[in-house]
């Protein structure tokens, strides 16, 4: 799993608990999952189909920094599935884990459109000529 992007806990992240409200959470990792996604499949119009269970694990609390990690499971006709762990940077204790995030490519008419991918690519390697 590669870990992408860094959050830090601030007060307005927080739960009337004082931690990581899970809302705020899921919004970042929904966030990851879309920009990944479109940057893999070369479409801005890659929107998020389904999100399996979610396990949360552990919490966060102000002053955390976490970092998102996604990995790639599946490359389907018109989708990509997605695998994410999100964990505590300083402790690296899992907060939660979330086994299949499924994003779609579509076309200028909201309809699923093949992207042809079939391996993780990296922009680094695009730029070659």
């Amino acid at each position: 799993m590669r870990f992408h992007t860094r959050k830090w806990i601030k007060p307005q992240d927080l739960n009337p608990n004082g931690t990581l409200f899970g809302g705020r959470l899921l919004e970042w990792i929904d966030e990851e999952a879309a920009l990944y996604s479109i940057i893999q499949l070369e479409n801005p119009r890659t929107v998020t189909k389904y999100i399996s269970e979610i396990n949360f694990v552990s919490s966060a609390k102000k002053g955390d920094i976490i970092e998102i990690g996604i990995e790639v499971k599946k490359f389907g006709r018109s989708s990509l599935t997605l695998g994410c762990e999100v964990r505590n940077k300083m402790t690296r204790q899992t907060i939660i884990t979330l086994d299949e995030i499924i994003m779609v490519s579509l076309d200028e008419n909201g309809k699923p459109k093949p992207h042809g991918k079939t391996t993780v690519e990296y922009v680094a390697d695009r730029l070659k000529d």
